[in-house]
Order: structure tokens, then sequence, then C-alpha cells
């Protein structure tokens, strides 16, 4: 499990019931299942008018990636890399198309399987970035149907006002509270189940989404560099230690933890 995740949704359940316990008469006073019905309905349907079927079916499965740990197995990618470069290296073609079977990485495996062909660099540098696109723009068109979610959730909100503003306008005259007070509740509820799904769930996934192409894209590219330094023959050891400076996260970079602490130079007296 991906413990931000359970985190962030704890941490919304906790609000939710401080809100009902501190503020509510009754614990049914938030809730309202016709302006509910109205927030969910309109933006399903609304989804499903802007995006193909499939599309909108799929996207709702990648909900479960949400609540998985991130893991784009790098360091994997660049011990089957290394080892598979070391049999190319020494010219070891038949140990190559065995170890090719057990690398899980398609990516990966598509990219030696180029260079084992003898395909030009050029061509082999063109054809994995062809696919990195490919998947940039997949996966960021899914983050953005959430997005479009997000915003249909917050605009049926307010449609469920107006429904219940009419509605409470239409029975004014007979001055009952019993009639007024539920056309009132869906009046204001719609509004808040729709900025609540927007901003709970539905744009909380967006980003989530987007940042694991983000990880995913590294990682690619990282393999990419592999590959396209293979295909020149360097030796093993350079690309294991070029893959690695490759992965290493930006504080490493930019800090030497094992560095000591610069100490001003005493002044003179």
């Amino acid at each position: 499990m991906n413990p931000s995740t359970i985190i962030g949704m704890l941490s919304s359940i906790a609000l939710l019931g401080s809100v009902l316990f501190f503020s509510a008469e009754s614990d049914a006073s938030f809730l309202n299942l016709p302006g509910l019905a109205i927030v969910i309905t309109g933006t399903m349907a609304a989804t499903f008018i802007s995006y193909p079927m499939k599309e909108v079916v799929r996207v709702f499965k990648l909900v479960a990636l949400v609540f998985q740990r991130e893991n784009t197995y790098t360091r994997d990618d660049i011990k089957e890399m290394v080892q598979v470069s070391r049999l190319w290296f020494q010219g070891n073609i038949k140990d190559v198309d065995d170890a090719l079977v057990k690398i899980k990485n398609p990516f990966l495996r598509n990219g030696i399987q180029l260079v084992i062909a003898n395909t030009d660099e050029q061509e082999i540098i063109d054809t994995l970035r062809w696919r990195i696109a490919r998947v940039k723009a997949r996966e960021r068109a899914e983050a953005h149907i959430f997005r479009t979610m997000s915003t249909y959730a917050a605009a049926f909100g307010m449609i469920g006002t107006l429904v219940g503003l009419v509605n409470m306008l239409a029975v004014m005259d007979s001055g009952s509270l019993d009639l007024i007070g539920p056309q009132m509740a869906v009046a204001l509820l719609t509004t808040f189940y729709g900025i609540l799904l927007g901003n709970v769930f539905f744009q909380p996934i967006a980003v989530k989404l987007e940042r694991r192409t983000e990880e995913r894209l590294i990682a690619m590219n990282m393999v990419l560099e592999g590959v396209a330094m293979m295909s020149k023959r360097r030796p093993p050891s350079f690309i294991e230690d070029t893959l690695k400076s490759f992965a290493a996260t930006y504080e490493d970079e930019i800090r030497d933890k094992g560095m000591p602490p610069l100490r001003p130079a005493p002044r003179g007296k």
C-alpha cells in the first residue's frame, strides 16, 4: 500500500468526522441523497459524453494504482542492463538472447533487441523516444480525465444548488419550513459534494498519476541512455556507473553528505 495515499485518505476522513461531530446537530445533517445523486450522476454523464467508453473504463482501473507503492524498479533495470551489456561486450550473442527472456521490462527488452539486431544507433534512439512520447501522451491524457471530472463535479454542484433554489422559491409561499428546509439542503449540500469530490478525490488522483508518469519517464530515459551506450559498445563498468549517476536523486547531485562542513578561516591578529 502507498503510505502517502493512506495518510491522505485518513486525514480526509478525520476532517469530515470532526466537521460532523463538532458542527452538525445530527449525523444526517450532511447527508442528502438527491444532492449527491445530482453530482455523481451528472459528473459521470458528462465524462462519458466527453471521452470514449474505453478510455473512461481504463482510467477507472488506474484508481487502484494510487493505493499501490510507487516502484519503478530502476535498480533491477540497471542490474539487468549491465549483465546483458557484459555479455554483449564479450560477444556472447546466444547468452544475450537467453538473458532477454528473463527481462521483465518490455521497453528495456525492445531496446536491447534493436541493439543485437545491429540497428543504427540513431534509429534506436528515435524508436525509443517515440515510445516514450507515446507513453507520456497516453498517461497525461488519463490524468487529464480526472482533472476534467473535478471540474464537472464542481459544475454539477452549482447546478444542484440552482435546482434547490428554484424548488425552494416554488414552495416559499407556503411558509412551511418542512418544505423549504429540504430544498435549501439540496441547494447547499450539492455544492459541498461537488467541491469535496473534486478536491479530495478527483484532483488528488490526477496529481498522483502525473507524478507516476514523471517517474516512469525518468526511468525510461535512463534505459534509453543505457541502450545508446550499449549500442556504442561502451564497457559494462562505464554503463553501470553512468546509469547509477543518472538515477541518483537530486539531493545526491547537489550535496555530498560525506564532506565535512566548511569552517571559516581564523582571523589574523
